[in-house]
């Protein structure tokens, strides 16, 4: 990886990485990953982290980088379905599972959960919103009709700085209404 990579900055150049911690270097693997429908080859360490990996291999770029300690949900992608935290996954791990990501939503917004985002205004700055709405994807598609309890459950690692978690509700319960399923 080059010093340019997200993944070399955040491995060895992050202010609260201690230099006696980081990580040496690992050899390279090739990695044959499903993503977003298409089978995609990379040779990158083991130990990268999926996000890393979709962004600086694939270049992915809708997947966020927040924390990196999968505490915000800015990451998050779907495994085989499953809301997943991309910045702590290892591409090690992923293994033969189904990578969704953002990007696997239609560019002219006309998902269900894309049109209410619009509709209710949840936007404002946007960063969090790849993984809000991954997030309420992997909800609605085994949950058509979650009520408030399930919504919040299913959200509750996504963090919005800007506080739209009652219309992110709303556009969740609105995209549910046409009977999407994720």
């Amino acid at each position: 990886m080059t010093a340019e990579s997200g993944y070399y900055r955040a491995v060895h150049q992050t202010p609260w990485v201690e230099p006696d911690s980081r990580l040496p270097e690992a050899p390279q693997m090739k990695y044959t990953v499903l993503v977003n429908g298409e089978r995609r080859t990379v040779d990158v360490p083991e130990r990268m982290p999926l996000l890393w990996v979709l962004r600086d291999a694939m270049d992915l770029k809708g997947t966020k980088f927040g924390c990196g300690i999968a505490q915000c949900g800015a990451c998050t992608v779907l495994l085989d379905g499953q809301a997943t935290r991309s910045c702590i996954t290892p591409i090690s791990a992923v293994g033969g599972a189904a990578v969704t990501t953002i990007e696997s939503l239609p560019p002219d917004g006309s998902h269900p959960l894309q049109r209410a985002w619009l509709e209710l205004d949840v936007p404002q700055c946007g960063y969090c919103q790849a993984g809000q709405l991954m997030s309420a994807s992997a909800l609605l598609k085994t949950t058509p009709n979650p009520t408030d309890a399930q919504i919040d459950a299913a959200m509750s690692g996504n963090v919005c700085r800007c506080g739209t978690y009652v219309r992110i509700k709303q556009a969740i319960k609105s995209a549910a209404s046409t009977g999407t399923r994720g």
